[in-house]
């Protein structure tokens, strides 16, 4: 005979790496930029694909996802595995409550960062997995940021549909391929349509990229800082 005696849930902390990049005058209050990367992805990786956007003046805030993803072919380190920002299985109350949980982590360490350094405003840029992160952190702390880059994702507004809050402080710049056939531009159109109906000022631009984050992408995105005064 089995009889379950006791069961429950406790909490096992991760390391989470993260690293702080300052470009430019170092004694002026300048923006912070955080950088979140694709699946599969890590922080080294992603410094690398994004190198054009740290000539910016700014702070520049690279984080690393806290789920690691096995290196099945046993060829890296733990430390080189590609990270992972959420946990999904097709659920949407399970897809919120992982892009919340990872959010709290997210908005700490942003917390943290901004009691020790001056900061005139604050961007978030996310690629792909990143990118669906990066539109459920803004739109949940939109008094937070500022600007939102979401490359080769969708923002999901249907989340924040019952919430009453403007985002007229928002700068929104959404960045599709016309042949990404991971994720489709048609929804991220929608969605960017109805956060601007919410006040966002919001840009979709298609281009004639994949999924890919490639420079086409990353030199549309520092043309579009520019536009709104980053140096």
């Amino acid at each position: 005979m089995k009889e379950v005696q006791r069961s429950g849930q406790r909490a096992f902390e991760i390391d989470v790496p993260y690293k702080l990049l300052q470009t430019g005058e170092s004694s002026e209050e300048k923006p912070l930029i955080v950088y979140l990367h694709g699946f599969n992805q890590n922080i080294a990786q992603f410094e690398r694909l994004v190198e054009p956007l740290l000539n910016l003046n700014a702070y520049h805030l690279l984080v690393q996802g806290p789920y690691p993803i096995y290196d099945r072919r046993r060829k890296k380190k733990v430390k080189d595995w590609g990270r992972s920002w959420y946990l999904y299985d097709g659920e949407q109350d399970q897809f919120v409550k992982s892009l919340e949980l990872t959010a709290e982590f997210l908005e700490e360490l942003i917390e943290d960062i901004l009691s020790q350094i001056s900061v005139s405003r604050l961007a978030v840029f996310g690629y792909s997995m990143g990118g669906y992160l990066g539109g459920y952190f803004t739109l949940s702390r939109s008094k937070l940021v500022d600007e939102l880059i979401v490359v080769g994702a969708r923002i999901k507004t249907e989340v924040f549909e019952e919430r009453e809050v403007s985002y007229n402080n928002l700068n929104v710049l959404a960045l599709h391929g016309t042949g990404d056939t991971s994720v489709k531009s048609e929804p991220q159109r929608k969605s960017c349509k109805q956060l601007s109906g919410w006040g966002a000022n919001v840009t979709f631009k298609e281009v004639d990229r994949s999924h890919k984050l490639d420079n086409i992408y990353l030199q549309k995105a520092q043309k579009w800082f520019k536009s709104l005064g980053y140096k």
